[in-house]
Formats: C-alpha cells, structure tokens, sequence
C-alpha cells in the first residue's frame, strides 16, 4: 500500500540535485571567492612569498586577543579609507574575522573588491585557525593550542581534503 509520505521526497531530495554541469561551475566559483584555513597556513609556512596578503578586519581588541602572524591589521570601516597604503593592488587578499558566524570577512571583502583589490574570503576564520591547532599572536607573544579534534585529524598536519 503507497502512503502520501511515499511519495513524498525527503526534506535534501525535495528541491532536485542540480545537474553536474552546474553544480561544478557552482563549486568551481565558490572556491574563486573563498580560501581554507588549512590551505592558507600551508601558503604561508611554505618558503617564500604565498602571492598574497592576509587581512584581519577585526577590531583592535580582538586583533590583542589573537591573530594570524604576518596578517595586516585593518578593521572593515577603515579599509576604504587606508587600504591603498597598506595593500599592492597586484597582490590578492584574504580576509578573515572572528569566524563561520560573523560575516566581517565578507564585508571586508566586498569593501576591497569594490576598491579594485582581488580578494578571497577566509572560511572559519580565525575560530578555525586557532581550532587547527595553527599558532597566532598576541600582544603577550605567540600560542598554540591543541587541535580541535572535530576539525583536524590527530597528529596529522594534512586533513586529507
């Protein structure tokens, strides 16, 4: 006997997969406009210059609290105003904030890219970084905290991604 719920597709099923075509250009603009927290550590602990300049948006209390070394300070209400002599428009530039729930990388992004900058956003921000285990800054020196075992593998510098 078919019931309504039978006929019914599940809540991922109810709108169609989209065809592969497009679901491959949809994933291949996602990754245009974002960077992983892993794959920017891999760039900047590799020798030499990664080819772009990471940008903290946040303010100057969160950026005391922690931040990536080596990122450029620039909190996303100064960007328009100062960018120009902080960043060579030639360089790409990734930007990060407090983490998946805040959307300041990607104001601070929008703000840069309406300035002329190439810009990607930095997935997880710096939540994540410090959840991989990477180190950060302080204004009383460097840390590192013990990966989060839920976002990087034990023991391992590659997540297999």
């Amino acid at each position: 006997m078919t019931t309504t719920d039978s006929l019914t597709p599940n809540p991922v099923l109810r709108v169609a997969p989209a065809a592969p075509a497009e679901a491959a250009a949809h994933f291949r603009a996602s990754l245009v406009f974002h960077a992983d927290v892993s794959d920017v550590a891999a760039a900047l602990a590799a020798d030499g210059d990664p080819g772009f300049v990471v940008l903290d948006s946040r303010s100057t209390a969160a950026w005391d609290q922690g931040h990536i070394p080596g990122a450029v300070h620039l909190p996303t209400a100064l960007i328009p105003g100062q960018a120009g002599q902080l960043f060579d428009r030639s360089a790409p530039v990734v930007t990060y904030c407090w983490g998946p729930g805040c959307n300041g990388a990607t104001r601070a992004a929008l703000a840069l890219a309406e300035l002329g900058y190439q810009v990607k956003e930095m997935l997880g921000g710096f939540e994540y970084w410090v959840r991989e285990g990477f180190e950060f800054e302080t204004w009383q020196g460097h840390e590192r905290r013990t990966a989060d075992p839920l976002t990087a593998p034990a023991g391992s510098e590659d997540c297999g991604c």
